[in-house]
């Protein structure tokens, strides 16, 4: 069984570069917004607001995902992957539900569903680009190797 993603780690003065043994992939987006240097090098291009920011951002997270590939960083390509899902994913919250809010403040419920023809269509741009880079051969062969290198569950034998 895999490794949960470690929230506990001080990762605003943790290098996952320098310590890739520290880093769980998770599930999804677990750590998006957590994992350094990745964080800053990745978040200040990622942007939904128009198809045409849309397109412009998710390609230049591609670009990054692709460069961290040729330096053999699964870590990169990793958060890369997570901020082009990340964009989907927030961009349809936003197709769904006006300002991105889908429970009310008041009373907690669920606000009424829309559909923003605009914002779905930057959610498709972060979608195709996601699942390019998710089906990646070479980040679908380091993330094993990273998994079973670093984030097999200790099994621990129980006494006969």
């Amino acid at each position: 069984m895999a490794k949960k993603f470690d929230y506990s780690l001080d990762y605003e003065h943790l290098d996952l570069r320098k310590k890739p043994e520290l880093y769980t992939v998770g599930r999804g987006e677990q750590g998006v917004l957590l994992v350094e240097p990745y964080k800053s090098e990745i978040l200040p291009h990622w942007r939904f607001k128009t198809p045409e920011i849309a397109k412009e951002s998710s390609e230049k997270i591609y670009n990054l995902f692709m460069d961290y590939k040729k330096s053999g960083d699964f870590i990169g390509m990793d958060m890369a992957r997570k901020f082009l899902q990340m964009g989907y994913t927030r961009a349809r919250r936003y197709t769904n539900h006006k300002g991105g809010r889908k429970y009310s403040k008041e009373d907690g419920s669920i606000l009424p569903y829309q559909n923003d023809p605009v914002k779905a269509e930057s959610a498709a741009i972060f979608k195709a680009q996601w699942e390019i880079a998710k089906t990646d051969e070479d980040y679908i062969r380091m993330k094993k190797e990273h998994q079973d290198k670093y984030e097999k569950e200790d099994k621990k034998q129980s006494p006969d």
